[in-house]
């Protein structure tokens, strides 16, 4: 039986530009679809396809055959590109004067959105 292992504190947000470092499609990059924090996973575009086989069904109008589809992956193996450097970097958090709290780059300094 899997057990799940959650993340204790999600860095990566929904459109976020990340790059795989580990696993079969390690080096690849893509813009985060959907968080799932509760399982330390989220899906993201272009990465970690599965196939899908699915049945006819005229009353959905859907068609059969094989679908491919993006399936989760572990958010561990991701990492966060940069807006400013470009590049993958580790993400910190701080606490502006106002008392927002914001991400930031460890390598540049700058501030993501």
């Amino acid at each position: 039986m899997n057990q799940v292992q959650a993340v204790d504190k999600v860095k990566i947000k929904k459109n976020d530009r990340v790059k795989v470092i580990a696993g079969k499609d390690k080096g690849r990059e893509g813009r985060v679809l959907r968080v799932l924090p509760e399982a330390g996973r989220a899906i993201v575009e272009g990465v970690n396809f599965t196939k899908k086989h699915t049945k006819p069904n005229p009353q959905r109008q859907v068609k059969g055959g094989i679908l491919e589809k993006e399936a989760a992956i572990r958010i561990d193996n991701l990492q966060v590109i940069c807006g400013d450097c470009g590049r993958p970097s580790r993400i910190g958090r701080k606490r502006l004067e106002d008392g927002t709290g914001v991400r930031y780059c460890k390598h540049c300094g700058a501030t993501l959105g």
